[in-house]
């Protein structure tokens, strides 16, 4: 079982869109996927179309109170542990706990003969729940809008990551994701070139199709789902087996 974390405390990046997109397509491939949803905005959720769920369901109870992770949702033949408004709550409560930053990796464990892998939606701040995350990973997938608000959030990036190896010193960014790459601005493909030459490992950018993210959003599809062989399709399809063979997890013929 591999766990990894898409993260980055700047809002906007594409971790949601692309915790979804990349976790469904492999659950396409035949790998046992659960998803987790940490950000109490929760858009994970319900971009899958899984809304108003109780707050036994959540990371909540895990986070706070060191309980086993609550049985997932199933959706679009991937598995869900979905989020709410009240996990905000848990940001505050669990400050008071010690090792509170663990609970999430440890229950993780229990889980090992059950997933392959494991994609965490991590909320866009630096707050408890994002160190949880983080903390439970074994990579950090970091997206990054090829903007300046992108390239000025990474030297943040790296100071949490610093102080998250105190606690997980193995963790480390596995992948850097370019992100909402439009071609034809000059200062997308600027802050394009400013990364290639900044973060290592890089993945292929991915193009902001707006109208295919905002529909599959609205339908509560995954891409794979709402618009099959489309272009955003093929972008999110080559970043999975970008993802796959940074983490490790078998990029092979089971899939094409």
């Amino acid at each position: 079982m591999v766990v990894m974390t898409f993260f980055n405390h700047v809002g906007g990046a594409g971790k949601s869109s692309l915790t979804r997109d990349v976790g469904y397509t492999f659950g396409t491939w035949g790998l046992r996927t659960l998803l987790i949803d940490l950000d109490p905005q929760a858009n994970l959720s319900s971009w899958l179309g899984v809304r108003g769920v109780p707050q036994e369901r959540t990371v909540h109870d895990t986070a706070v109170d060191d309980q086993p992770l609550p049985e997932p949702y199933s959706v679009f033949g991937i598995d869900l542990i979905p989020s709410n408004i009240g996990l905000a709550l848990a940001e505050a409560r669990v400050l008071g706990v010690t090792g509170a930053q663990m609970h999430l990796r440890n229950h993780l464990q229990a889980l090992r003969e059950h997933y392959d892998a494991v994609l965490i939606d991590s909320p866009p701040s630096l707050g408890q729940l994002s160190v949880l995350g983080a903390i439970a990973a074994d990579h950090l997938i970091v997206p990054v809008p090829t903007r300046e608000k992108g390239i000025n959030g990474i030297e943040g990036v790296g100071q949490a990551l610093r102080s998250y190896r105190k606690l997980n010193p193995q963790l480390n960014v596995s992948l850097f994701v370019p992100t909402l790459f439009d071609r034809r601005q000059l200062h997308d493909k600027e802050a394009l070139s400013a990364m290639r030459e900044r973060l290592t490992p890089l993945a292929s950018p991915i193009p902001y199709r707006a109208a295919t993210w905002n529909d599959s959003t609205s339908a509560q599809q995954p891409v794979g789902v709402f618009a099959p062989g489309s272009e955003a399709h093929q972008h999110i399809q080559k970043l999975a087996q970008e993802v796959a063979q940074a983490v490790g997890l078998p990029v092979g013929a089971h899939h094409g």
